[in-house]
């Protein structure tokens, strides 16, 4: 990567309230991306909340080419138990169609890395799709290592709230 591949106005920036609807409208083309705009619930609205609400959930990161936000990251903490540490989750990167290949997915996932290491983090850690090649080959190449005994497990819906009943 050289400094030629990415644009002069270039930057990363802490998202602010006035990002939230170019997150969510990346967030619906990464559902699109992944087939999953089927599970899309989001709504501006709740986007709003969970990033700067009362109580948010989350935090986000923006990348900004001349002035455009054209990609992003959404990351929380996680807490390890046999580190006893916190740990940095990456819920979603995503870098507009039109801006990938000049290095911004990377300069998000490394500042993603130096918060990690400035909050005293004991590990960065994402999922990614199985048939998503591109991005395993792109993890990998920053130093990933793909956890291949581990299984996400997922309780959504109905079977969330059956789960929580006595």
């Amino acid at each position: 990567m050289t400094a030629s591949t990415i644009t002069a106005s270039f930057a990363i920036r802490p998202a602010t309230p006035a990002d939230v609807v170019p997150i969510h409208s990346m967030i619906m083309e990464l559902a699109v991306f992944e087939k999953l705009e089927h599970m899309v619930v989001s709504s501006e609205a709740l986007l709003h909340d969970g990033l700067f609400g009362a109580r948010p959930g989350a935090e986000a990161i923006v990348a900004e080419a001349d002035g455009e936000v054209v990609g992003f990251a959404l990351f929380f903490h996680n807490f390890s138990t046999f580190l006893t540490r916190r740990g940095l989750y990456l819920e979603d990167l995503y870098v507009r169609q039109a801006h990938r290949g000049k290095g911004y997915g990377s300069r998000l996932l490394k500042h993603l890395a130096r918060i990690a290491v400035e909050r005293e983090c004991g590990r960065f850690e994402w999922s990614v799709l199985d048939w998503n090649t591109p991005a395993i080959d792109f993890y990998k190449s920053m130093g990933a290592e793909l956890l291949p005994d581990w299984r996400i497990c997922r309780v959504t819906g109905a079977p969330l709230t059956a789960l929580a009943q006595d």
